[in-house]
């Protein structure tokens, strides 16, 4: 059977496709031969524990050293008794020993040890029994939280100074999280803000995403076993819109490979890539499910609605802009500053902000429909206009950001118009104080350009801007015409059914257009 794009759990070489798994990691086989412990952190199958169990199960193989990833996750259920917790852990462990190590290798019969103390206990009587250094990854730590976590953060510390003979010679705490941000209830905050009880730490290392070689690669690997062709447009479309994270990467793979394009035969294209993007959007996998929850979490908000309204942010803290780049939702951009990570996520998420206004969505009669299917941009922006008048100001109190509701209602109703067969594209930054969108839908392609006025923008109509703005991207996509809409949003104004009003326009270079206040 040939290998295949793994989308779940860690890789096997001889079943998946893989690239090597240290190569993004160079720097750890150097802190664990200086005896040193780390915290590595990175977003959800970025790669983590593919790496260091491959990593481990290399170091034992060499003889150098006993490695062993294990995992902390089985005592996330059982936060609040810290004894059974441990004793869930342990129990794990043991598996985890089991399956990597020979027996030689394996650990001795646990300690008998009071409660908040047999982890340390533990770790302490494997490193003296272990013919070799003990090297250990401990996987999933910050499942743990409150009394649990700080516990076994504090037992390391404890034990820390009794190696390399009476404690593991180097060690690794393995997250989403960097040590400041795993979760605790102390003090009135849900983090710990600080490393403190795990202060032993060397480095805290994150681990990047694939480059475009890498892509490539990867691809060459199933072209290899199979003979299917990844066109090099195609392999380069793939990396511009998952900016090689690595789910992202093997999930459109697998979409080509086995549902879009299965004949090894048929090359795979970029429109082939295109598909398998909305598919994957679409399904809203395990993956883009768990990263939309995020999105209703208040750190992650305060980041994320300036960027979708494209408005300079207020004052946020650096924490949670680092922690949006720890989840892997934003990346910086050289040329311009914080970006929604990849042309995936910055589809996922205006969609699933919409979806709560989707459910109250009324029925939409499709007008904006010609007699054969295809889109009538005229038709669309009456049936908006009379949509907007009769069902925009109660549909605004449905959006999941208050800040950006007039964008989500929009893109609600947007949605709704491309379901039966259409695309929506969206372009979004900071600084921008806009967003621009294409509607895509049987050949047709209608562009929106989407600003808001707001009272601290005092007197300055957005007009003269926005209609610079929608030129632009109207030349970027080859179009004459477009709309430019304007959320008036500013107190004090009458009801959005008095104030919403259409007017043509002509942007500075020459194209007619559509003007909506709303």
């Amino acid at each position: 059977m040939n290998r295949f794009f793994n989308t779940a759990g860690p890789c096997n070489p001889e079943r998946h496709y893989t690239l090597p798994a240290m190569a993004r990691l160079p720097q750890v086989r150097r802190l664990i031969d200086q005896q040193l412990y780390f915290v590595l952190h990175a977003p959800r199958q970025t790669g983590k524990t593919t790496a260091l169990l491959t990593l481990a199960q290399e170091l034992t193989a060499a003889g150098t050293y006993t490695a062993v990833l294990v995992s902390m996750e089985v005592g996330a259920a059982l936060r609040d008794d810290l004894g059974a917790a441990e004793d869930a852990i342990l129990d794990a462990w043991l598996g985890k020993a089991e399956a990597q190590l020979p027996p030689a290798l394996q650990p001795p019969p646990w300690p008998a040890a009071p409660m908040g103390r047999r982890i340390g206990a533990a770790l302490k009587a494997w490193a003296m029994a272990s013919p070799r250094p003990l090297v250990a990854f401990l996987d999933e730590i910050d499942a743990l939280r409150d009394d649990a976590l700080i516990s076994v953060l504090r037992q390391l510390r404890d034990g820390y100074a009794g190696r390399p003979r009476a404690f593991p010679w180097s060690l690794a705490l393995i997250g989403l999280r960097d040590v400041r941000d795993y979760k605790v209830a102390s003090g009135g905050s849900d983090r710990l803000h600080t490393a403190s009880p795990f202060n032993i730490k060397a480095e805290s290392l994150t681990l990047r995403n694939f480059t475009a070689e890498e892509v490539t690669a990867l691809y060459q690997q199933h072209t290899d076993e199979t003979g299917q062709v990844f066109t090099p447009d195609a392999t380069a479309r793939a990396f511009h819109l998952t900016q090689g994270q690595p789910w992202l990467v093997n999930a459109l793979a697998r979409q080509l490979t086995e549902v879009l394009v299965p004949d090894p035969a048929t090359p795979i294209t970029p429109a082939h890539v295109d598909q398998a993007k909305e598919l994957l959007i679409q399904r809203q996998d395990t993956h883009l499910d768990s990263l939309a929850e995020r999105l209703r979490e208040p750190r992650v908000r305060h980041v994320i609605a300036p960027l979708l309204a494209g408005e300079p942010p207020d004052a946020i803290p650096l924490d949670d802009i680092r922690f949006v780049q720890d989840l892997g939702l934003c990346r910086t951009d050289p040329q311009r500053g914080l970006v929604v990570a990849n042309p995936v996520y910055q589809e996922v998420i205006p969609r699933v902000l919409a979806e709560p206004t989707l459910t109250y969505l009324p029925y939409l009669q499709p007008i904006w429909l010609t007699p054969d299917g295809k889109l009538d941009p005229a038709k669309l922006l009456e049936a908006f206009l009379a949509f907007w008048k009769q069902h925009g100001q109660p549909l605004l109190k449905s959006a999941l950001y208050h800040e950006i509701a007039p964008q989500i209602v929009m893109m609600a109703f947007l949605h709704r118009v491309v379901n039966a067969g259409g695309t929506i594209e969206r372009s979004y930054a900071v600084g921008t104080r806009s967003m621009d969108v294409c509607v895509r839908y049987q050949g047709v392609t209608l562009a929106i350009e989407l600003k808001t006025w707001r009272d601290r923008d005092k007197k300055r109509d957005p007009l003269h801007e926005g209609l610079k703005q929608l030129d632009r991207y109207l030349a970027g996509l080859g179009l004459d015409t477009g709309w430019l809409v304007i959320f008036d949003q500013r107190e004090g104004l009458p009801d959005i059914a008095e104030r919403t009003t259409t007017e043509p326009a002509t942007t500075p270079a020459g194209r007619g257009v559509v003007v909506v206040r709303a």
